[in-house]
């Protein structure tokens, strides 16, 4: 077994260990070889990403996959008759094959498993949480890991979103004595680089500690939740401490929807190329923006994507807003096949040239639960909407809405200065522009607006049940009207 799959059990003690254990321990580990690290198959994977794609290594992934899950998955025994057309036409089997939600792994999470591996052979690990239904799942131990350090890694060459030098890394980790009275609100992780900050310790306060970290270690690449890295960059530009982030490199931004306002200020902020990655636990997709192109390019060779609209069938025209579906390669301990991801996305138009055979989507829309209603029981994306007007929030820390009733919306703003009569009007303004008059806002400011557990913010607290809304919306409703 690679060393990394064997060590992994002790990475919740390694991370809560002293500083000096950490870059002991970090410091020796982080000098052994990839390939030792992660097993024979990493170097294979980045053989793989780096090449030119090719449609047949494709299609052989996805035929292993489905004949795995159609010899050895109880859940898929009902489906067994594809074998033959999963040898010779895997395409076409897979669109004979079941939609597969979290919901029915977390129901039946033995029946989804692969008997063709032996329990030492699995890894079981969890989804964030981030969704309404966190499930257990297994990867294939040997494999999984090294996969997902291949693309990380040929993504961070392709993209120079890491190399050499120092990571600021602001992705909910928690960091040991950040709950004290003094707490320690950062921490230095040697075997990634990682300078990790507590994301439970962004509001004004605290940043002065968070800059004497940035001072001491000078990070050259970012890594973080979009909703972390934003106060943090309000508050340097506030106190004319942006040259503390001035040798950055490289932002990658990951794991939550990413407000366009949010995204604004930190191309302005910094200048180099700022990239949003998209992928989950489950290891079935993996996609990214450009420098240069905010599309959303799906790595076919890591995963097979598919985009469903609301009918079950495949999303064919450009701008057309679907679910997007995966099946993954390379996991015979439990292959994901048509696994509905409740994301949803815009098909977009071909890659463009460097990246042929890549599918495109103009936009990932986020959840099911990250849309508001207007009252015309239109969906608006919270993603798009966000900030209605990012003049009037560029110095909030924080913003959160909640919904109870189609059309009409509650925005809570964290502050540095109190908002102006006239902020609150130009934001409602803007809020009903954007959704043509479809809802009305209410401002209230606060204090703390709480992230999850897991360091994210929830941009959206949304108490309707949004699948009944969903018909109209998936024919493309949802596109933001205005110009951005």
């Amino acid at each position: 077994m690679p060393f990394d799959d064997h060590l992994h059990r002790f990475v919740g003690s390694y991370v809560a260990a002293p500083q000096w254990i950490k870059s002991v321990l970090g410091g020796a580990y982080a000098l052994v070889p990839p390939r030792i690290r992660f097993g024979a198959g990493y170097e294979g994977y980045r053989r793989r990403f780096e090449a030119p794609v090719s449609a047949s290594q494709i299609e052989q992934s996805l035929s292993q996959t489905l004949q795995t899950a159609l010899q050895s998955v109880p859940a898929f025994q009902a489906y067994r008759g594809l074998l033959d057309k999963a040898r010779s036409h895997p395409f076409e089997a897979l669109a004979e094959m079941p939609l597969m939600s979290k919901e029915d792994i977390k129901l039946n999470l033995a029946g989804h498993v692969s008997t063709s591996l032996p329990a030492s052979k699995r890894l079981r690990v969890f989804t964030g949480g981030s969704t309404s239904v966190p499930i257990a799942f297994y990867l294939q131990k040997g494999v999984s890991r090294a996969k997902e350090w291949a693309a990380a890694h040929v993504l961070a060459q392709r993209l120079n979103t890491d190399g050499d030098g120092v990571v600021l890394a602001m992705r909910g980790r928690s960091v040991r004595g950040a709950e004290g009275r003094e707490p320690r609100l950062w921490m230095y992780e040697p075997i990634k680089r990682h300078l990790i900050l507590s994301s439970d310790h962004l509001e004004p306060e605290h940043m002065r500690r968070y800059a004497e970290a940035l001072k001491t270690w000078r990070p050259r690449y970012i890594h973080a939740f979009p909703s972390a890295l934003y106060p943090l960059l309000v508050w340097l530009k506030s106190e004319g401490r942006a040259d503390l982030l001035a040798d950055v490199q490289g932002v990658l931004l990951t794991s939550e929807s990413v407000f366009d306002h949010h995204l604004a200020a930190f191309k302005a902020f910094f200048a180099c190329p700022v990239i949003v990655h998209y992928g989950h636990s489950e290891r079935v997709l993996f996609a990214h923006t450009l420098a240069d192109d905010p599309r959303y390019h799906f790595w076919p060779h890591y995963g097979h994507m598919e985009l469903i609209g609301s009918d079950g069938k495949a999303v064919t025209q450009v701008g057309q807003v679907g679910e997007l579906v995966g099946t993954s390669f390379d996991n015979a301990a439990m292959p994901f096949v048509r696994y509905r991801t409740g994301d949803y996305a815009v098909l977009g138009a071909s890659a463009d040239s460097g990246w042929q055979g890549f599918p495109v989507c103009e936009r990932i829309e986020g959840r099911v639960q990250e849309f508001v209603v207007c009252r015309d029981r239109r969906l608006i994306t919270i993603t798009t909407l966000g900030a209605a007007h990012f003049e009037q929030l560029e110095h909030c820390l924080r913003i959160q809405f909640e919904q109870k009733e189609p059309g009409v919306l509650l925005l809570r703003v964290m502050p540095l200065r109190p908002l102006s009569a006239q902020d609150k009007q130009a934001i409602q303004a803007s809020v009903q522009h954007k959704t043509q008059g479809g809802c009305v806002v209410q401002i209230e400011e606060v204090n703390n607006i709480p992230v999850t557990e897991r360091g994210k913010q929830r941009l959206l607290i949304q108490h309707l049940s949004i699948e009944s809304f969903l018909g109209a919306s998936m024919a493309g409703d949802t596109q933001d009207p205005s110009p951005h």
